[in-house]
């Protein structure tokens, strides 16, 4: 569970602030919205599929402005 101590004298909203950045850094907001709903097996594997090629499009693109 994540958590953050809140300093002497600090506003809640740094205090809230730094504790959506610690969850996004341990990927618990991912984990929520995976588990929101079920997500059939081929519709799994085509997500993954579209993300590998964004990915790779995006690779490309850095080394093709180098």
């Amino acid at each position: 569970m994540t958590y953050v101590k809140v300093r002497e004298g600090e506003p809640f909203e740094r205090a809230f602030r730094r504790f959506t950045k610690s969850c996004e850094k341990s990927g618990l907001m991912a984990e929520i919205r995976k588990h929101q709903r079920y997500e059939k097996p081929s519709e799994a594997k085509k997500r993954k599929s579209n993300q590998a090629r964004r990915k790779m499009r995006k690779l490309m693109r850095m080394m093709n402005e180098q």
